[in-house]
């Protein structure tokens, strides 16, 4: 799994045609989409650059805004582990070379079918990387995405994500 999506409750086989057919248009002939057990949620495997791919989204949505119907949020992962936080912390601390020394940041946690505490997941890992952390105006995301026993970890620019909502809102300004 290297992207999440969420979509309405109800329209995950909708969701699953259109993401399948955006893949395919950008090389991958097999991706592996996956319907999950939590409502709007779906989750793919593709052998494309999962960032690339969500830019080219938000390409064809800002030409075409009619183009993206079903996908609500596009989420780019970069490495996927058992949901431990040790595992968690070790995998951040691979991945935190792609913030440089300049650059402040945040950690985003989502949680979907998980006790772990947010609070301690985010004091392990802040603890490891040493950059300042600004909430408001981060260079880079830590994205830290909980799915029951498999987490999804990346480090990206906020825009790196798509929003297909607030990216059609902010071609109607």
């Amino acid at each position: 799994m290297n992207l999440i999506v969420t979509c309405a409750r109800h329209l995950e086989s909708e969701t699953e045609d259109e993401l399948r057919g955006f893949l395919e248009e950008f090389g991958d002939s097999d991706p592996k989409v996956i319907i999950t057990s939590m409502s709007g949620i779906l989750t793919a495997d593709t052998k494309l650059d999962p960032v690339k791919v969500v830019g080219k989204i938000k390409e064809m949505l800002l030409d075409e805004p009619w183009s993206v119907r079903y996908c609500l949020r596009i989420i780019p992962l970069q490495k996927i582990v058992e949901t431990k936080i040790e595992e968690i912390q070790k995998v951040v601390e691979e991945l935190s070379d792609r913030i440089s020394k300049d650059e402040k940041y945040r950690i985003s946690i989502e949680k979907r079918n998980s006790d772990l505490s947010s609070q301690e997941i985010i004091k392990k890992i802040a603890s490891k990387i040493e950059n300042q952390v600004s909430l408001e105006f981060p260079d880079k995301v830590v994205l830290i995405e909980i799915l029951g026993n498999k987490t999804g970890i990346s480090i990206l620019k906020k825009s790196d994500i798509l929003s297909t909502e607030k990216t059609k809102r902010s071609i109607s300004e």
